[in-house]
């Protein structure tokens, strides 16, 4: 159809959307392209679409593209425009979830944290001025790119969500939806059909509904198929019936054992739905993360995987899921022609040994052992203690302040910020060092003197008994675990939120060092530097480096971590996130062949922040391992 003949609609009397006045029924799919490498998009689609999908749901992040006030990002795997192009190249159509808030279990729920260092009291996601001030700012420079890409203006874009779950939050603040309606319809037209998704509970439809936006429902394959959409009759009595949220699995919290949901189970709800004359999005495809957190009764970190025992693995093969999901399909339309595109190729590197050099000058002068790669992939260890990195790490100096700050008050977004002091008096008998419930924002590596005394952690212990001489040097090295994205969703601030004390006297006179990790490993550090002689050993925050390379090909791979606690992994200077081996359940990090080189060696750096095993190596395998949580457990909540 032309553009001006082409039109996607509500039919209230058939009950059903209408594509260019025809009856159609939507079979989608959610994929997050800013969890997949740009190189596999390609490849991710087009196995949506040989599964017989007609529709992909897409999700925009805000806070991965304005990542400061102002500064926006749409390059590389940012770029969503060449997303989207590429979407309607494949001949899908795309309902668009463009927040501002998305949840999608990502950082803070897609909002920006500088929201909360621009104005500390701040009502997120409310009629707050400041809030919808920044939310309007944000939506004159996506919608602009969207409307192009509408399916009334020849594009693939049928749909575009406002906002995401409203009712489960805590506002009900119906005049912050009418203000988005009225700015979507501003910059996006009339024609355009917008909507809300709000689970089958009365109470959250009550709230996150709202006149002019076609309200839908999500539930899983646990739910009675008949109450879900009797719920969203109640609230859209005429129209078609959306799931617009099939829970194909679950996410996976820290010490809690993988989630997984049998593809039985998934095929006969969706059969269920399909015989209603329903339309359906599930969740089809995920991988890496930006991780939030869920609040439920606790803090739930999320772990590095979002694999979520999807249709289309992490690394992007499609499972015995998604075949029963192309099955159930293909008794209620055509599938496309063709095979499905097979599995992406895997790799077992092996191991990779990261062995400690207490000097290590320019050309290998250590011992011929230290540089043999005869038996393993690998090559020596530059290795440094964190604190005596801070001038690398902080180059913008230290903040000083009587008492802590947190890290929207130095302006931290991600990662880690030290907090440096000095015990101000003698401590000949054990005391204790301790922190306000609920103050330590995630986790705190406490370290006397450089050596790691221990681990201080949110809704976890908050005490270590210590010793020392006044004078002594005490850091605490917090860590930003995840903002919450789901659940009690208060403005989650990070650092350290109260005063440590000593035997319950307040601590004062810090020095707060926002560290930027990302960007020194991503400028090559430590591999471009000579390291600097250490001062501990192999317990606390330290940094292990070496390198390897590939057979002649550069291949997904996994790693493990034999033997390691928790920390960070990068590889040529890419994020690939947390391992907590000790906590589980995840075990692995998935390595996309394309962060690979072929033709020289591949730089590997690791964050260790507990302590390290007595031979660090790392384990290169062509599978992953999800499912083995250690010496800890909570109850799952799901």
């Amino acid at each position: 159809a032309s553009p001006s003949a082409r039109s996607f609609q509500l039919d209230y009397e058939h009950n059903c959307f209408r594509k260019d006045g025809a009856p159609f029924r939507c079979i989608s799919g959610s994929i997050h392209y800013a969890r997949v490498p740009r190189p596999a998009w390609r490849d991710r689609l087009l196995k949506m679409y040989m599964s017989g999908l007609n529709t992909v749901q897409v999700y925009i992040p805000w806070n991965y593209h304005e990542t400061l006030p102002g500064v926006y990002d749409f390059t590389g795997n940012r770029d969503v425009e060449a997303f989207l192009d590429l979407t309607a190249e494949l001949g899908l159509l795309v309902i668009l979830r463009p927040g501002p808030y998305i949840c999608a279990e990502w950082e803070m729920g897609g909002l920006p944290a500088w929201l909360l260092w621009k104005q500390p009291d701040i009502n997120l996601r409310t009629s707050n001025p400041a809030y919808l001030a920044a939310v309007d700012s944000w939506l004159h420079i996506l919608l602009p790119k969207i409307k192009p890409r509408l399916y009334q203006q020849g594009g693939n874009i049928i749909s575009v969500q406002v906002e995401n779950e409203y009712g489960s939050y805590y506002a009900c603040d119906y005049g912050y939806l009418r203000h988005l309606l009225g700015s979507f319809r501003a910059l996006l037209g009339s024609e355009v059909l917008l909507f809300t998704t709000d689970s089958a509970q009365a109470e959250e439809l009550r709230c996150g509904t709202l006149q002019g936006l076609y309200a839908t429902v999500d539930f899983g394959p646990g739910s009675n198929v008949t109450e879900a959409f009797g719920a969203q009759r109640r609230v859209e009595p005429k129209g078609p019936l959306v799931n617009s949220e099939y829970y194909t699995g679950w996410l996976d919290y820290w010490g809690e054992a993988h989630a997984s949901t049998s593809a039985t189970w998934v095929a006969r709800g969706l059969e269920d739905m399909l015989q209603l004359g329903a339309n359906i999005n599930m969740q089809v495809l995920t991988s890496l993360p930006w991780p939030g957190a869920d609040y439920k009764d606790q803090y739930k970190p999320v772990t590095t995987s979002y694999d979520y025992d999807a249709p289309l693995s992490e690394a992007g093969d499609p499972t015995e899921k998604l075949f029963a999901i192309r099955t159930v399909i293909s008794k209620f339309q055509p599938l496309p022609v063709g095979p499905m595109p097979p599995a992406t190729p895997k790799y077992a590197y092996g191991k990779v040994a990261l062995r400690k050099v207490r000097s290590y000058p320019k050309g290998c002068t250590a011992p011929a052992w230290h540089c043999s790669t005869a038996q393993h992939p690998s090559l020596s260890l530059q290795y440094a203690d964190l604190l005596d990195v801070l001038d690398v790490l902080c180059p913008s100096q230290p903040v000083q302040s009587q008492f802590p700050l947190t890290f929207e008050a130095v302006k931290q977004v991600h990662g880690f910020v030290v907090y440096h002091t000095q015990l101000p008096w003698d401590v000949p008998e054990p005391a204790t060092l301790g922190a306000p419930p609920h103050s330590i924002c995630d986790r705190g590596y406490v370290m006397l003197q450089k050596e790691y005394q221990g681990t201080l952690e949110r809704d976890g212990q908050t005490t270590l008994q210590v010793t020392g001489r006044a004078r002594d040097t005490l850091d605490i090295l917090l860590e930003n675990m995840g903002r919450i994205s789901f659940g009690a969703n208060a403005s989650d601030f990070k650092g350290l939120l109260g005063n440590l004390s000593l035997n319950s006297r307040p601590l004062s006179n810090w020095l707060i060092y926002p560290l930027a990790i990302d960007t020194a490993v991503q400028q090559g550090w430590p591999h471009t530097a000579l390291p600097k002689s250490s001062s501990g050993g192999r317990v606390g925050p330290a940094f292990y480096t070496g390198t390897f390379e590939t057979p002649g090909i550069a291949w997904d791979t996994f790693v493990k971590f034999p033997g390691w606690s928790k920390g960070l992994l990068w590889i040529n200077g890419f994020n690939l996130g947390r391992y907590w081996t000790r906590r589980g359940p995840q075990q692995t990090l998935f390595v996309p062949g394309s962060v690979l080189h072929v033709d020289h060696p591949n730089n590997i750096t690791v964050l260790e922040l507990e302590a390290a095993p007595p031979t660090p190596v790392l384990l290169f395998l062509d599978r992953p391992l999800y499912n083995r949580t250690f010496g800890y457990s909570t109850v799952a909540t799901k």
